[in-house]
């Protein structure tokens, strides 16, 4: 059973955090859209359906950071050959994941709680792991602190789901802004060496299949 502070408090606090976040990062998303039109054109942003709360399909939206360079046969090309410096810098600074706060905003998304994943993955959670979309998806969550995309899936989702266990106990608020406080750190540690912001072998993440 959810705690207080899940069922009645997470939302409200979320809106404030993400109301005085939007404030204050407004003229550093009006400079990274222009930065995203003169480095790679049109689109500024980059949106996609995702599953949320129970998974229903949600929208969300990043900053482009890949080219929409093609090969012969019109296809897009692998990210590795799409994923340039510009846009490592977003990805390793997390510059690009800004806009999601409007999805906080409106309800969809969380500041804290698991990623939100395509809607493809659904069917291949096993019971376990389709704990995550017992809660709204978050900007950043217990997994993220623990890893990042250098965490297999495996581990990746079973973290995701004791997250929606911790958030049963009294000390959920705590956690919450332990994760916070956290990643604050990580983001910083993160644009200096890079690390989490891919997995091993792959110039973003792997696929997830169980």
């Amino acid at each position: 059973m959810a705690s207080f502070y899940a069922r009645f408090l997470k939302r409200g606090c979320d809106l404030v955090a993400a109301v005085v976040l939007t404030v204050v990062l407004l003229p550093a998303m009006a400079v990274v859209a222009v930065a995203v039109w003169l480095a790679l054109g049109l689109p500024i942003l980059h949106r996609d359906e995702r599953a949320g709360l129970a998974g229903r399909t949600i929208r969300i939206a990043k900053f482009r950071s890949m080219t929409n360079a093609t090969g012969p046969d019109g296809r897009l090309l692998p990210d590795s050959a799409r994923l340039g410096p510009f846009g490592r810098f977003l990805r390793r600074t997390s510059l690009d994941e800004l806009p999601q706060l409007f999805s906080v905003l409106c309800g969809d998304m969380s500041l804290v709680g698991p990623r939100p994943l395509p809607l493809r993955y659904v069917p291949r959670y096993s019971s376990r792991q389709a704990i995550r979309l017992e809660v709204r998806p978050g900007l950043t969550g217990w997994a993220q602190i623990h890893g990042r995309n250098a965490v297999d899936w495996p581990e990746r989702l079973e973290l995701d789901a004791r997250y929606v266990e911790m958030l049963a106990r009294p000390t959920a608020p705590l956690t919450d802004l332990w994760i916070v406080g956290v990643t604050a750190f990580q983001i910083l540690l993160q644009a200096v060496t890079g690390r989490g912001i891919t997995a091993p072998g792959a110039a973003t993440m792997h696929e997830f299949a169980p």
